[in-house]
């Protein structure tokens, strides 16, 4: 069967090519509805699928943005990702997404297969261990925007929260509640959302002129965790809060807890910083620190747009607050 191309569609339709190329590329001003009636029906009719290659070769753009996301486990990632996409949907682009499980090599991988397919631009939840790649991108005017994570010494357009700020207010409600012996528990200090939040930890300790008990600072991978989670709560002096970096830490420590028999709210009082899509259903009294997600995805997918249509705007950090909850 031969291909259909869009002169049998004109034909059937009973219109120019360049009328039906209008309407493929979405420009109707001077198209009444009864010309879009006639080429949509020609279409579905002839089965038509547009030459997204040849028109990406004419316009000098696919409409295509590639989104790489640190590790898409996290719930909070799912939400910014699903904001971009919706934007872009909105805006006639594709989101092609793909995880980079934290891993430098891997998200070096996929920013050279989307830049190799010709994506119009990237937004990155950086490894921040691809500094060279990412300066390379930046000197070449190509349209990046970083989401979550800051990298150091880069003129880039990021987006990011409040996280030493966040932290700090949640370590003064602890205290405020009368607890001393406060644990922080998070993954390797690698990347800044980590180490800000671990900075807001031990600046509200100073400030409370609170020692920081060196057994009370759990930073570990996930699969080593909860070993270490089980040491913290087998010290003869354990911690009364304590402090989960984000969702998937979160998860390890209610393990924990429920496999030593000790009840949140009663023998521990929690805070995490993350976006956890069944608080509303525990029972137990905990505290999130929630990110404006959806927010932050829209403004990252804003950002790459402009840059997109090449409008001239100098690089700059976006910080979005967070809430306790």
């Amino acid at each position: 069967m031969e291909k259909v191309t869009m002169a049998d569609v004109a034909k059937a339709a009973g219109v120019s090519k360049s009328t039906v190329s209008q309407y493929l590329n979405n420009r109707f001003e001077y198209m009444g509805e009864k010309t879009k009636q006639k080429i949509e029906e020609a279409i579905e009719t002839l089965g038509y699928q547009p030459n997204y290659i040849a028109r990406s070769l004419k316009q000098k753009r696919t409409s295509m943005v590639g989104i790489i996301v640190a590790n898409i486990m996290h719930y909070f990632s799912t939400e910014v990702s699903r904001a971009i996409e919706d934007f872009c949907n909105h805006h006639d682009l594709h989101a092609i997404v793909c995880n980079a499980d934290d891993d430098p090599e891997k998200e070096k991988k996929y920013i050279d297969m989307l830049r190799a397919k010709q994506v119009d631009g990237l937004i990155i939840f950086p490894t921040g261990q691809n500094n060279q790649l990412y300066e390379s991108m930046i000197k070449q005017g190509y349209p990046v925007v970083f989401v979550d994570r800051k990298v150091q010494n880069l003129s880039v357009f990021s987006i990011v929260t409040d996280n030493r700020e966040s932290t700090y207010r949640a370590i003064q409600q602890f205290v405020a509640k009368g607890h001393q012996r406060i644990a922080f528990a998070v993954q390797p200090l690698k990347v800044s959302t980590r180490t800000d939040r671990f900075e807001g930890y031990q600046q509200a300790m100073k400030d409370a002129g609170l020692e920081i008990n060196p057994d009370y600072v759990i930073e570990s991978d996930i699969p080593g965790m909860k070993s270490m989670l089980d040491e913290l709560f087998s010290l003869e002096e354990r911690p009364t809060a304590i402090f989960a970096g984000n969702d998937r830490v979160f998860l390890e420590l209610v393990k924990c807890l429920r496999d030593k028999g000790l009840k949140i709210g009663q023998d521990i009082e929690l805070v995490v910083f993350d976006n956890i899509p069944f608080a509303h259903v525990l029972e137990t009294p905990v505290t999130f620190i929630i990110q404006p997600a959806s927010e932050m995805g829209t403004k990252a997918a804003e950002l790459l747009l402009e840059q997109i249509n090449k409008v001239d705007r100098e690089p700059e950090e976006f910080i979005f607050p967070s809430k306790l909850v």
